[in-house]
């Protein structure tokens, strides 16, 4: 969410962050209109000041008559008439200040400078590691490979919950839970993380923290009987440990490093890229999240993404780092780096991972602050966060890219001790 004072100050600014993202047409109406409420809002504030500053002249007048022993009934009357002005004008007030509020929540977060224009075209690859295999048309698919060695069974998980659900079997279910313990391991000791372990379904305000809520609720699951949500993500639990909290200088950064069952109902996204692993409604991902000091958020996108990219080296998967243009960049975001694997037999650049800088704005909305030296205002920390990794593309490339000419699959060294055997038959 925004700081309010955008919209009293530096307007403009707001507006170009909007039109950098391709969404000021969209957005113009509701900027207008917040612009209005807020010209309201300001204009009965001073109305109030002003009452009140004629009630207090009323009731200072009204003890002096009634010490002069004169009637004072006239002026009792307009002191009455006074308060229920100001109640009216108080309320007046309150409904525009509701309905700023509300409308902030709608208006994206501000890309940074470094963020080129324009839409998902004008996506800059900015680094790569490794060489994507060029023999994809010779390749059996992952789906197909996944069936063929008993680790993959997709009919079945339709059959369960339907489409988007998946069964992994066997040496598929020890290589989900390898994933997990390699990725949590590597950031817990390698990179300093503590580890979290949170819940899957979270409240409301959990949800709005983070930006998911309102402007995303159709794609979230929900347990209606009790207002909860399952969670599209670490991100949404781990962000609000410290939502309404204020922590001191020295606990920045806090690093958190979170397995998680993620759950999306992909609302928006009917029909693209369905068939396999590529897009389903509920898949496993170790999340990192980062709090940070303003001065310092963007040097740790840089570190975050960083260690995201050191999973893929691990797992010996061609990866390639895309900084996303304003327009494809996610709606709390500030700055966002995907990280894509290619998928050789799908012919295809996979999204395993987003690494983002939120700056202030989820922050504002959860309301997490730390304190810059003792007896200072508090401020609001910048929230960081990447999946490192999500496990289904993974396991899609896994099973394309380290496929071998017998048909088995060749599993990284560096995978081989949690799975228990360097190839899957």
């Amino acid at each position: 969410m925004h700081d309010i004072r955008l919209l009293r100050d530096q307007l403009d600014h707001l507006r170009e962050g909007m039109r950098r993202r391709g969404k000021l047409a969209e957005l113009q109406p509701l900027l207008d209109r917040a612009e209005a409420l807020e010209r309201e809002r300001r204009a009965a504030i001073t109305e109030v000041e002003a009452q009140q500053a004629r009630r207090n002249k009323v009731t200072q007048e009204v003890a002096a008559r009634r010490k002069a022993g004169e009637d004072a009934t006239a002026l009792i009357a307009e002191g009455r008439a006074i308060g229920d002005a100001i109640g009216a004008l108080e309320a007046r007030r309150n409904e525009a200040d509701a309905a700023v509020q509300a409308m902030l929540y709608e208006l994206p977060n501000i890309p940074l400078a470094d963020v080129p224009e324009g839409d998902e075209s004008a996506n800059t690859v900015v680094s790569s590691w490794g060489a994507p295999r060029d023999d994809g048309a010779t390749l059996t698919p992952h789906w197909d490979k996944g069936a063929e060695l008993g680790v993959l069974d997709l009919a079945r998980g339709a059959k369960i919950s339907g489409s988007g659900f998946i069964v992994y079997r066997g040496a598929g279910a020890r290589l989900v839970r390898s994933l997990m313990n390699l990725m949590l391991d590597i950031h817990t000791t390698e990179h300093g993380y503590e580890e979290p372990w949170v819940p899957f379904v979270v409240n409301r305000a959990s949800m709005t923290g983070t930006g998911n809520f309102p402007k995303f609720e159709e794609d979230a699951y929900a347990v209606t009987a009790d207002e909860l949500f399952l969670i599209p993500t670490a991100e949404v639990p781990v962000t609000n440990l410290y939502r309404d909290e204020i922590l001191e200088l020295s606990d920045l950064p806090k690093t958190f490093c979170a397995y998680s069952a993620c759950f999306r109902r992909e609302a928006g996204a009917a029909g693209k890229d369905t068939r396999g692993l590529l897009r389903v409604h509920q898949f496993d991902k170790v999340e990192l999240v980062r709090y940070a000091t303003p001065e310092t958020s963007r040097q740790e996108l840089e570190l975050l993404t960083s260690q995201a990219e050191t999973i893929l080296q691990r797992l010996e998967l061609p990866y390639r780092r895309v900084l996303l243009a304003a327009g494809d960049t996610g709606f709390s975001s500030a700055m966002t780096y995907d990280l894509e694997v290619f998928a050789p037999a799908v012919g295809k650049w996979l999204e395993v991972s987003s690494c983002s800088v939120f700056t202030d704005f989820q922050a504002r909305r959860a309301n997490i602050r730390y304190r810059p030296a003792p007896g200072e205002k508090p401020r609001f920390v910048h929230t960081l966060n990447g999946s490192a990794l999500a496990f289904s593309r993974i396991i899609a490339c896994l099973l394309e890219h380290h496929q071998q000419a017998d048909g088995s699959v060749r599993i990284p060294e560096a995978l081989q001790p949690w799975l228990g055997r360097a190839v899957l038959r």
